[in-house]
């Protein structure tokens, strides 16, 4: 079914896209928002590939959700399939792939060492998200800080919204923000700000608790501070 609606929810790791593109789902009216092209080859995509993605995230009011952290090889690949012109913008090829994608969705964080950290830890311990109400599961990771990995995802991070932020102004798209810590002190709230934004009715909506329990403990606010100690080192007049 070619979707009537599209969006896009663009993110660099750690800032709460999986709880809202989970929270979007639980709606049923916000198409079902996950990272279709995650573990796909954009070397050997397909139209009936694509096809099959606007299927899955397509709700039966026509609207299509996904999410994303940019990546250029997709907008090459996307391009090549539909052969749209180099002097096209990337959100020009992006709509071929995803019809009528006018809204678009970017999520940050404020903090980018606590995102930078929240990364490592994520991968360090296998543990990516807890569902609510789960019991922590326990790991044996004060030993597994790294500085230099640290470091690069902290780098990473600013890189990739670097890049979408270049993709929003190639077009002059002015994207609905979500920020990380406010959506976590206000997670009902944003959702209906986010149906409000894509021009969903929202009458009788009922969005379902939080999927997911904050994974940050005191290990992670241990590796926060030695990091922005370390990183200013010498610094004349440490930022923070």
């Amino acid at each position: 079914m070619r979707p009537e609606q599209s969006y896009t929810i663009w993110f660099s790791q750690r800032t709460g896209s999986t709880l809202l593109n989970t929270a979007l789902a639980s709606t049923g009216v916000a198409g079902n928002p996950c990272e279709w092209m995650h573990e796909r080859d954009p070397n050997t995509i397909s139209k009936e590939d694509v096809e099959h993605m606007w299927e899955a995230g397509t709700t039966p009011n026509g609207v299509f959700g996904v999410k994303t952290s940019l990546n250029s090889e997709w907008i090459r690949a996307f391009r090549k399939l539909y052969e749209v012109p180099e002097t096209a913008t990337k959100a020009k090829v992006w709509s071929e792939a995803f019809p009528n994608c006018n809204k678009h969705i970017y999520m940050t964080r404020r903090n980018k060492v606590r995102l930078a950290v929240s990364w490592w830890r994520a991968i360090v311990s296998g543990e990516w998200h807890r569902q609510h109400g789960e019991k922590p599961q326990e790991h044996d990771i004060d030993d597994k800080y790294h500085f230099d990995a640290i470091n690069h995802l902290f780098t990473e991070c600013s890189l990739r919204e670097a890049a979408m932020e270049d993709f929003f102004s190639e077009e002059g798209i002015i994207p609905l923000t979500i920020v990380y810590e406010d959506f976590i002190l206000d997670y009902e709230g944003t959702v209906m700000k986010v149906l409000e934004f894509l021009n969903i009715r929202a009458n009788n909506v009922k969005v379902s608790p939080p999927a997911f329990d904050r994974l940050a403990d005191e290990v992670a606010e241990q590796w926060v501070q030695r990091f922005r100690q370390e990183r200013q080192k010498d610094w004349e007049k440490p930022a923070w």
